[in-house]
């Protein structure tokens, strides 16, 4: 519904009122939105999450979509959309779950070992102990601090350095 322009200055504003509030669209549409995606769904809990979702998303557009012609077709184009992407995302889950695993090569386990134990073999025994802690075993730099016996800003400068060390180590070792 547009109201009548206003003069402000030399040209007209015209402001665009919406012709129902979204309390109006939730009332009048979410029974047939919900009766929709429930064949699409085929699951009651499903489609109400869906139909929640899609209203949620039209009322944060509010402001723009309660000015349009059909509100009520973009409330089930969300709608759809929402559901064809939890269709897209189930599908690749589910390819993801079905896909074979590489099967176990544990010579290729063993060299990966060796390959870590010589790298490691490179650094000083702190800068060694620091990377471990820090890097393998997840330890915080202060409870890394305290196994070593020195400070949390020295853990991270050793491993700092570890680190770096390691990468010229790859680096060298692939040219």
């Amino acid at each position: 519904m547009v109201s009548e322009p206003r003069q402000q200055g030399t040209r007209p504003v015209v402001e665009v009122v919406p012709s129902r509030t979204f309390e109006d669209l939730v009332r009048d549409e979410a029974p047939r939105l919900f009766a929709a995606l429930r064949l699409l769904s085929r699951d009651r809990a499903e489609a109400e999450d869906l139909m929640q979702e899609a209203f949620l998303r039209v009322w944060e557009r509010w402001d723009r979509v309660g000015g349009m012609d059909d509100p009520v077709g973009y409330l089930f184009r969300t709608a759809l959309n929402l559901h064809r992407k939890r269709l897209r995302r189930a599908g690749v889950m589910l390819r993801r779950a079905i896909a074979p695993a590489p099967p176990f090569d544990a010579i290729a386990e063993v060299e990966s070992r060796d390959a870590v134990l010589r790298a490691l073999a490179t650094l000083t025994p702190r800068q060694r102990m620091s990377v471990v802690l820090t890097d393998l075993l997840d330890y915080p730099s202060a409870e890394a601090a305290k196994v070593m016996g020195i400070s949390a800003s020295t853990v991270r400068v050793l491993a700092s350095q570890g680190r770096a060390t390691l990468r010229r180590e790859v680096h060298d070792g692939e040219g």
